[in-house]
């Protein structure tokens, strides 16, 4: 649906009062790359294709960010960028025939940290239990603000064979902390050894 000028107008105002961007920001309208500051088209696009998805019943999830594993017996996850979250927020209120006032746009903007979901597998109902997760983008490694894990697995789609259990590891990284537009290495260690890596290049995010 296009977007009225007047309205890609008030996004800008609402941004700039805000401190979420600059002027200078809102004329450059990067490709790829995860976004920080969007612009006010790219968030009024996000807005919009949120809506799109809701009327064809596509679920919120479609706007993750997917990677590794197609399968239930490997390694997977997905990450939500601040735009990805804006389209996740409009499909969810567009099945329930509403729209996102512009206090609850500017909580997903404003928000300081990136989510990053993991599922990964082990044979012990504990083995994610104190796991832990990194970026590692040229050789710096980045920690999470927050993780978060399963202490007792859920049991796999292979039980009993191995893998016979599978876990959620989930980890929080703070934007100021992390180049996000670099290609990245998500790892993660559980606590009774071991890692599982993800190349993700965040620089063909968009």
């Amino acid at each position: 649906m296009p977007m009225g000028t007047a309205k890609v107008h008030r996004l800008k105002a609402m941004l700039v009062y805000a401190g979420v961007v600059a002027w200078s920001g809102l004329l450059a309208v990067p490709a790829h790359a995860i976004d920080v500051r969007p612009s006010a088209e790219q968030i009024q696009a996000a807005l919009n294709q949120g809506k799109e998805a809701a009327e064809k019943r596509s679920p919120p999830d479609t706007f993750y960010v997917r990677f590794g594993a197609t399968d239930e017996l490997h390694s997977s996850g997905f990450l939500v960028t601040k735009l990805g979250g804006l389209s996740v927020m409009a499909t969810h209120m567009a099945l329930r025939g509403n729209q996102p006032s512009e206090a609850e746009i500017m909580q997903v903007l404003g928000g300081q940290t990136m989510l990053v979901s993991t599922v990964i597998f082990g044979n012990v109902p504990d083995f994610a239990a104190d796991s832990y997760m990194v970026f590692d983008q040229g050789g710096k490694t980045i920690k999470p603000v927050t993780v978060r894990f399963d202490g007792f697995a859920n049991r796999s789609a292979a039980w009993p064979e191995s893998p016979r259990f599978k876990a959620k590891v989930i980890a929080s990284f703070n934007y100021a902390d992390f180049d996000p537009s670099a290609n990245t290495t998500i790892t993660v260690f559980p606590a009774n050894g071991g890692e599982v890596s993800f190349v993700v290049d965040f620089s063909k995010i968009h």
